[in-house]
């Protein structure tokens, strides 16, 4: 994808080596953006050396992306690095290492459950976004994906209020930002993955993702070539859209063999 080379990108949650932002910021770099990534621990210096580049075309930075402080630093240290932010893939959210939030039925979610969902999924976004849209919006150019998911958009799953609802509140960001950002040359977009196998997924997650129409969970590179196009130039009348990769599987009533 050509509308990407020498682009400065920022990639956040990548610091799974199997998941979803790690490939989304290895496609980037393939693609001849320079890239910076983060998460919430030091493991993001062994994706840096995993992703190899040269000196200014990489950059790795730990950040808590739900707190205002740390995501300026990190966006400033990313500019020092590699130059002005000209694409953002807010992908941190879910989960963190080292906490495990079970699923839970929003009569039973507690004040401290929602929160934190909330924040690592939806206000982790807002804050990146904020940081780097006054200068995207100086330079007329920007390139904002949201790392949604089919749940909250499109499909529920009991247990899953939080995520669902947080899920949901950044397609709704990106269609606002879209309006608010659009005459500046800056897009917004969301992809919504369904089940996709990462290094994270459970064995009920992959075996769902078997009776999707195409017959297997998605992997993260899928995922990471959408991400990719969304933040080239070539999409650049394509904005405030929630762009579903599910393998087919929220189009059929039936996910069991009949």
């Amino acid at each position: 994808m050509a509308g990407v080379k020498g682009k400065v990108a920022l990639v956040t949650g990548a610091g799974n080596a199997g998941g979803i932002g790690f490939a989304t910021a290895r496609l980037l770099m393939e693609a001849g953006a320079k890239v910076a990534i983060s998460s919430t621990t030091a493991r993001i210096f062994e994706r840096l050396k995993e992703l190899g580049g040269d000196v200014g075309s990489t950059f790795a930075q730990p950040a808590d992306l739900t707190i205002t402080a740390e995501v300026t630093a990190l966006c400033e240290a990313v500019e020092e690095n590699l130059g002005p932010i000209d694409i953002v893939v807010n992908n941190a959210g879910m989960v963190q290492v080292g906490r495990n939030e079970p699923s839970t039925a929003l009569k039973d979610t507690s004040d401290a459950a929602w929160h934190y969902g909330i924040d690592i999924n939806l206000s982790s976004a807002f804050l990146v976004t904020r940081a780097v849209l006054p200068g995207m919006v100086a330079r007329n150019y920007g390139r904002i994906v949201q790392m949604s998911s089919v749940t909250g958009p499109v499909v529920g799953i009991a247990g899953s209020g939080v995520y669902a609802a947080a899920k949901a509140g950044l397609l709704g960001l990106a269609r606002v930002l879209a309006i608010e950002a659009g005459p500046h040359n800056v897009t917004v977009n969301c992809i919504g993955p369904g089940w996709i196998e990462t290094d994270s997924s459970s064995q009920r997650e992959i075996l769902a993702g078997k009776y999707a129409p195409i017959g297997r969970p998605g992997t993260p590179d899928e995922i990471g070539h959408v991400a990719v196009f969304l933040a080239s130039e070539e999409a650049s009348y394509v904005t405030g859209q929630l762009i579903v990769v599910d393998g087919g599987n929220t189009i059929q009533e039936y996910k069991v063999q009949i």
